[in-house]
């Protein structure tokens, strides 16, 4: 009888320890995908502001809103 205490005692351990790992794991996936979320936003926006700059590359862009400005 003394042996399954030991058994069940040592099986309650493991499984404690198996949930706190569980729980670590999942914290640190969340936190990296949080971080991950926000470095995208950030190209996104650096996307968007590379897009909007080279759009005023184009000579069509420039001359159309020079018209555009000696209109009014």
């Amino acid at each position: 009888m003394d042996d399954m205490q030991t058994i069940i005692t040592l099986l309650t351990i493991a499984v404690v320890l198996l949930s706190v790992v569980i729980i670590a794991l999942l914290a640190a996936v969340t936190v990296v995908l949080v971080r991950i979320n926000h470095i995208a936003k950030n190209i996104n926006d650096v996307t968007n502001h590379v897009a909007a700059a080279t759009e005023w590359l184009s000579p069509v862009k420039v001359f159309a809103t020079a018209a555009k400005a000696f209109r009014k």
